[in-house]
């Protein structure tokens, strides 16, 4: 993966299991959640901010709110494409939206808004977000002027 700079799109490439999947090879709903997160994960590494660093410092990241659409079912050995694309942020929370394509033809087979928010690690309570993501965000929503 390279550094993502502004304007481009994030895409973390998955291959669907077994272990993804129902009796019928169908992904379970709930694996798209996995994925989603392992591409904010990822987009966030991408961009050289450490979460461990983070843990240290006593701050960890929860979705607060997610609005998600399941359009096509991913199956068993499918390829896909996982999107992380950062929209807006605030003092202590950042938006996302996120995709789940099949690499193959690029069909749209899930989409949410996400809505992750900085909280104190031990207390569980919203703290600001440090200083190295909030210039991350800077540096990569796009503004509309």
């Amino acid at each position: 993966m390279t550094e993502p700079s502004r304007g481009d799109l994030f895409e973390l490439p998955v291959r669907v299991y077994i272990e993804d999947t129902d009796a019928g090879g169908i992904v379970f709903h709930a694996k798209y959640l996995h994925y989603m997160e392992r591409a904010r994960t990822e987009w966030v590494r991408s961009c050289g901010v450490g979460l461990r660093a983070g843990l240290a410092e006593n701050i960890s990241y929860v979705v607060q709110r997610m609005a998600i659409h399941y359009a096509v079912p991913a199956r068993l050995d499918d390829q896909l494409l996982i999107t992380a694309e950062p929209q807006g942020y605030g003092r202590v929370w950042m938006d996302f939206k996120q995709r789940v394509l099949r690499a193959e033809d690029r069909t749209l087979l899930c989409e949410a808004d996400v809505r992750v928010a900085c909280v104190a690690l031990d207390s569980g309570r919203p703290r600001r977000l440090p200083e190295n993501m909030k210039a991350l965000l800077e540096s990569n929503v796009q503004t509309t002027e």
